[in-house]
């Protein structure tokens, strides 16, 4: 199991993107591939729990403030599932 990551949003999401590059370009053995793809599903979590938190805080100062939620395009509550791999 890789270590949780201890990154900024930004730090893992760059680290993120490397191993889509990788995976996508080079010409990897099985057991990298896996071991990319289980940093990379790792990651893309870590960077959605940091974007869900983000999002949180920002609603509750709204609310706070005496804002209503804001909502999606499609007029419906935003969803906690923006990112995935």
């Amino acid at each position: 199991m890789p270590k949780k990551p201890n990154q900024t949003f930004e730090q893992a999401f760059t680290e993120l993107n490397k191993i889509v590059t990788q995976l996508e370009d080079d010409d990897l053995t099985l057991d990298a591939t896996v071991a990319l793809f289980e940093r990379g599903r790792l990651l893309a979590r870590y960077c959605q729990s940091l974007l869900d938190s983000a999002q949180l805080r920002v609603s509750q100062i709204g609310e706070d403030e005496g804002e209503a939620p804001a909502a999606s395009e499609d007029g419906k509550p935003p969803t906690n599932r923006t990112l995935l791999l």
